[in-house]
């Protein structure tokens, strides 16, 4: 096959798929691997996608490897945010033992908590804090701290988060593709992230639609690992059964 027949098949692929690994195009084209790797950095220089470990992305699913700021992430889509995280907080029964992960959206969960008796286990101390005074029973995970997100990550948060079961868990994400799944920029939070959801029954992760189609650095679930809820329905995913549209 010529080179610019490789190509022309690589980024009719890429459109179909939105992410693209070196495994994949080898075998679609019966190539090395060391020759589907120069066709991604030719195209990666000629502007047609953009490269990323194992593969590429297109262009509208550009990898974001920079976690912004908790101050930063939630002065944006607020309205949005607060109604989602209002819809979870109502999938909470008395008597439950849920997790819940760091993040703005989930943080928007706590006002609609106060009346129920549940247990809370997170790894957000600021969460943790306002569940402590809002009468809240609450478990904070212990462990390395990171600053940007609040949220505690490191081998001592995981080994604990494996001791419990929960019966629900709602988790927060930085980037949601068929593809490349549920992402987030920093790979000790999505570990945290990835064990926590193993630990539960039922599984629900709060993003608004802009999420939709971003790429972050490092996967902690796959696309239908768990319900995603969010205030309206992306393009391109109406045919997703685990797509929670809140009304």
């Amino acid at each position: 096959m010529l080179t610019e027949q490789r190509y022309e098949q690589i980024l009719k692929l890429l459109e179909k798929e939105g992410s693209i690994t070196v495994t994949e195009v080898k075998e679609l084209l019966d190539t090395s691997e060391s020759t589907v790797r120069r066709d991604i950095t030719a195209l990666h220089n000629a502007g047609k996608l953009v490269k990323v470990f194992g593969g590429a992305v297109a262009l509208d699913h550009v990898v974001t490897p920079q976690e912004p700021t908790v101050a930063q992430k939630i002065t944006v889509h607020v309205s949005e945010k607060r109604q989602i995280a209002e819809y979870a907080a109502r999938l909470i029964g008395q008597g439950e033992f849920i997790y819940l992960d760091a993040g703005t959206t989930t943080g928007y969960m706590l006002e609609f908590l106060r009346d129920k008796d549940v247990t809370v286990v997170t790894n957000a101390v600021a969460h943790a804090q306002q569940l402590a005074k809002s009468g809240v029973k609450v478990r904070l995970i212990g462990g390395e701290l990171k600053s940007s997100t609040e949220a505690v990550v490191g081998s001592e948060a995981m080994e604990t988060i494996r001791k419990y079961h929960f019966t629900k868990g709602f988790f927060g994400t930085n980037g949601v593709t068929k593809k490349t799944g549920l992402t987030t920029p920093d790979a000790s939070e999505a570990m945290v992230k990835k064990i926590a959801m193993e630990q539960c029954q039922e599984k629900y992760v709060l993003c608004d639609e802009s999420k939709f189609g971003e790429v972050s650095s490092v996967t902690f679930a796959p696309f239908a690992g768990a319900k995603i809820v969010t205030d309206q329905m992306p393009e391109g995913y109406r045919d997703c059964g685990n797509i929670i549209v809140i009304s």
